[in-house]
């Protein structure tokens, strides 16, 4: 039965075994053999549930890692990961130089609107096949047969170099914000290009080292990290509302403005600006890469992306709103020295550096709880990809640590990918808005390639996995209007900020993205097609399991 058929699916009664776990005499329902069970690491066994077994059997993967998310520390990881508001008032330069406040504002409406179909796509996804690998994995079980191979290989590079450019992006926030901090209780200190990159350095090397020792701590470390997103908004809220001055609804709703970009229209100017509300309202996949740590991931894992995307939306809405009504001048704001409007909006509410510092620490602490959660996403996908042997040192990458239970390698592949093109930094100005975009861009195409594939499935009738969380009747317009929105962002992702290109704002988004695909298709062709099976080539038919 096709999963657009089921509705609500609830899988059937499953054939259990009672074993000894490790020769004692207490007795564990389990869907594994018991020679299966007896074989795994007592620490993988724990939360290991009967439907995730089941699922981990179907395609065909071994269990390795510790499953201690449960639903609220799974909502509170992709809240944290997500990370709407703190993300959108740290990064809305480009949106405010090309569109202005207007375009900001409506540009986050329409794209929540459309991610919101992109979400309920993937969380579908999520629950017919529960893994670390996500979009890569889901393509290579949904996609055309004659095309399983090389759509499932270019996924999953896409998705390797867009997560692994979230964690850059957001330890670029991290560093730059320390140097902002720095400009603003020392008038005397000239702020360079070089210091704020080996400020990105110290920011990934340090929330790299938290992600190896405290990974049994993590779900923990969530719970705190989810109180403080919601509980630190409106303190920061409450603050710049009661003291900064105000603009009018007029100038927040109804003003669109190019600030110097050069397209020729505002219009215009507000569709290349778009990328920071697109890149804002991103992040809701990034469960799907840890759904081997979730209990019971079939059913938690869909529930959690969609809840946690819900959740954010009014705190969203609620921050823009404010910050907006309270930057009175935009053109002031763009020009303050430490380099982020949101500071100066922070200025104008406290009238003092220890003010100004103060909320501006509180939002670095945030980005640091959201990055230490995206490398955990990141390194997990890195790692299930190299499983599969589609990169390149796979048996190096796909390896978990035997005591600290954590891809150890794949984690210091993240941090050592964000130093390198955190160099770009150095020599140009657009490095933010290179990583911002190819971050953006990346995920899209997965989003692309992945709903594509299940859309065909349902257009032709053809069967799909069982799933607990079911779009049912839902799926083909869902499915069709999530394309029609991965198309319209992927499309407007590689757009410059100004009309007129030089080298200091030129989208070197374009250049990496090429650079680095064409990097992964001649290493498809040279090696990995005679090595990359996709993960279809291991996974079981269903009436296999009953």
């Amino acid at each position: 039965m096709a999963a657009g058929d089921q509705g609500a699916f609830e899988l059937a009664k499953l054939p259990k075994s009672t074993v000894s776990d490790n020769g004692q005499d207490t007795p564990q329902e389990t869907f594994l053999d018991p020679g299966e069970w007896n074989a795994l690491d007592p620490v993988a066994k724990e939360g290991f549930t009967v439907q995730d077994q089941r699922d981990m059997k179907r395609m065909g993967k071994q269990q390795q890692f510790r499953r201690n998310f449960k639903f609220i520390t799974t909502v509170g990881f992709t809240c944290c990961v997500m990370g709407t508001w703190e993300i959108l008032m740290t990064s809305n330069t480009q949106a405010l130089l090309a569109g202005g406040s207007g375009g900001l504002f409506w540009s986050l409406c329409w794209c929540y609107t459309g991610q919101t179909f992109i979400v309920l796509s993937l969380a579908e996804m999520s629950s017919m096949a529960p893994t670390a690998g996500g979009q890569y994995h889901w393509v290579s079980e949904f996609a055309p047969r004659s095309q399983q191979k090389l759509l499932s290989y270019l996924s999953g590079w896409l998705s390797t170099i867009s997560w692994q450019s979230i964690v850059a992006l957001d330890c670029y926030l991290v560093g730059t914000i320390v140097q902002a901090l720095i400009t603003i209780n020392n008038e005397s200190y000239g702020a360079t290009r070089w210091q704020a990159t080996l400020l990105i350095f110290a920011s990934v090397i340090g929330i790299g080292i938290f992600n190896v020792v405290g990974v049994k701590h993590l779900p923990l470390a969530e719970g705190v990290f989810v109180a403080s997103h919601f509980f630190a908004f409106f303190p920061v809220i409450i603050v710049i509302l009661v003291l900064a001055p105000k603009t009018t609804p007029t100038a927040v709703f109804l003003t669109f403005t190019d600030n110097g970009s050069g397209w020729p229209s505002v219009g215009w100017a507000t569709l290349v600006g778009q990328v920071s509300a697109m890149f804002s309202v991103l992040g809701s996949d990034s469960v799907a890469h840890m759904a081997e740590e979730v209990e019971d991931a079939g059913r938690v894992v869909p529930r959690s992306m969609v809840w946690s995307f819900l959740l954010n939306i009014p705190f969203t809405f609620g921050m823009v709103i404010s910050y907006l009504f309270c930057m009175v001048s935009l053109g002031d704001a763009l020009e303050d020295p430490p380099g982020y409007p949101f500071i100066y909006v922070f200025r104008q509410a406290t009238g003092s550096r220890a003010g100004t510092t103060g909320m501006t620490v509180v939002i670095l602490f945030l980005l640091i709880m959201i990055t230490i959660s995206a490398m955990a996403s990141t390194s997990r996908q890195t790692f299930a990809f190299a499983r599969d042997n589609g990169l390149p040192f796979s048996s190096w990458l796909g390896a978990v640590h035997p005591t600290w239970h954590v891809p150890l390698n794949s984690i210091i592949f993240t941090m050592i990918f964000t130093i390198i093109i955190s160099l770009i930094n150095i020599g140009s100005t657009a490095a933010f808005n290179a990583m911002l975009s190819l971050s953006t861009v990346a995920l899209m195409a997965t989003y692309v390639v992945s709903v594509t594939c299940v859309l065909i499935r349902r257009i032709r009738g053809q069967h799909l996995p069982s799933a607990r969380w079911s779009l049912g009747r839902w799926g083909l317009p869902v499915n069709a209007l999530a394309l029609v929105y991965a198309c319209w962002s992927f499309f407007w992702s590689f757009w410059p900020n100004a009309y007129a290109v030089n080298a200091e704002n030129f989208n070197w988004a374009c250049v990496l993205f090429v650079g680095l695909m064409g990097i992964g298709t001649v290493l498809y062709f040279t090696h990995a097609r005679k090595t990359y099976d996709g993960p279809v080539a291991i996974v079981k038919d269903e009436a296999e399991l009953q």
